[in-house]
């Protein structure tokens, strides 16, 4: 005898429940491949602009500026304590200042501003 009687037709549930299981597993491989990385962007902070940082043309927030700017300047003055109000502060002041001079280099601002003292 060459075939099997007793082998029984796929009952259509069961092709549904099986389809849905490989498209699940299907879709779990490809979550799980890594997406490629960014790349990098490196900025001079020295060379951002009150224009730029103002109108948002950098890949961060001022806010982030001037945590940069403020551990720039603690480390200058070898100080290792910081006010998350002063930081607020001075980012506010900073954007007020930056407002009125677009072209002046945001450390020259803060130089200017006294903020780096």
């Amino acid at each position: 005898m060459v075939g099997n009687s007793d082998a029984k037709p796929a009952k259509p549930l069961e092709v549904t429940v099986k389809l849905r299981l490989l498209l699940t597993s299907a879709l779990l491989l490809f979550v799980q491949i890594p997406a490629p990385q960014a790349q990098s962007v490196t900025v001079d902070v020295a060379k951002i602009t009150c224009d730029q940082l103002f109108k948002e043309e950098l890949p961060w927030t001022s806010t982030y500026i001037i945590l940069w700017l403020s551990g720039y300047y603690h480390r200058e003055h070898n100080n290792t304590t910081i006010e998350p109000g002063a930081l607020k502060s001075d980012e506010e002041t900073l954007n007020q200042y930056c407002y009125g001079h677009g072209k002046t280099t945001v450390m020259d601002a803060v130089k200017n501003m006294g903020l780096g003292k």
